[in-house]
């Protein structure tokens, strides 16, 4: 059985199509890229399955079972946990009270302490940086920050939104990285990103977006060899 399930799921912003007929699966433990160009749909799906946007029509399986019909909060109490484009932290809270806030569901809340100390391990600096202000911080401090409030909510399935963007090459390196490290140590991941070649070196298997619909599937490095996909989003 997959962990998650896509089938058939079509979601519009009113008379506008945004999602149509995508079919998607998600096996435990591995780590899938979802790669597009901007306005195909990758932040829309994630939403849908986040819970914050009601599909038309389609099913979205945890387990085999329904997630869309749960509002957000349910979907993150089971397990399924976003990162969101532009991270959204707090910024007038200190790093520590945003890591805390992400351990507010009741099944991670008396793992608080555990899941704090393995975040920190991964990153040293939101340890150093714990009593600041988190809107005073870099941007990749930041985005480390989004990923480790998430990692807070013990997810089994940890989604990311274009986590590279706006930074610099080195700390899109160390994200990349660290993204790595967090699924060999158990965690599946749904990684969204512009950044195709990273994504797919990245990913177990990808899918590619286009207008909504999905166009191409398969092993990541594979995609990575095939002609449309070097033609539209590699440059070659």
């Amino acid at each position: 059985m997959s962990l998650l399930a896509l089938r058939g799921l079509e979601v519009a912003y009113g008379d506008l199509p945004a999602l149509t007929g995508v079919d998607l699966v998600i096996e435990s433990g591995e780590i899938l890229s979802v790669v597009g160009a901007n306005g195909a749909g990758k932040t829309t799906m994630l939403r849908a399955i986040s819970g914050l946007l009601r599909p038309r029509s389609g099913e979205i399986l945890l387990d085999d079972t329904r997630l869309d019909r749960l509002p957000s909060h349910a979907v993150v109490e089971r397990g399924v946990v976003q990162v969101p484009e532009g991270r959204k932290i707090f910024p007038s809270l200190s790093v520590l009270e945003n890591l805390e806030l992400g351990s507010y569901a009741r099944e991670a809340r008396p793992h608080r302490r555990e899941s704090l100390e393995r975040v920190l391990a991964l990153f040293p600096i939101l340890g150093e940086r714990r009593r600041q202000a988190a809107g005073t911080m870099s941007g990749g401090q930041q985005q480390m920050l989004a990923i480790g409030r998430a990692l807070m909510a013990r997810p089994r399935l940890l989604m990311l939104d274009e986590p590279s963007l706006g930074l610099a090459p080195r700390i899109v390196q160390d994200i990349f990285r660290i993204i790595g490290e967090i699924n060999r140590a158990g965690t599946t991941v749904l990684l969204v990103e512009q950044n195709t070649r990273q994504a797919l070196t990245l990913a177990t298997r990808a899918y590619v977006l286009e207008n909504g619909r999905v166009v191409l599937s398969g092993p990541g490095r594979e995609l990575l060899d095939n002609p449309h996909v070097q033609r539209a989003y590699l440059g070659m």
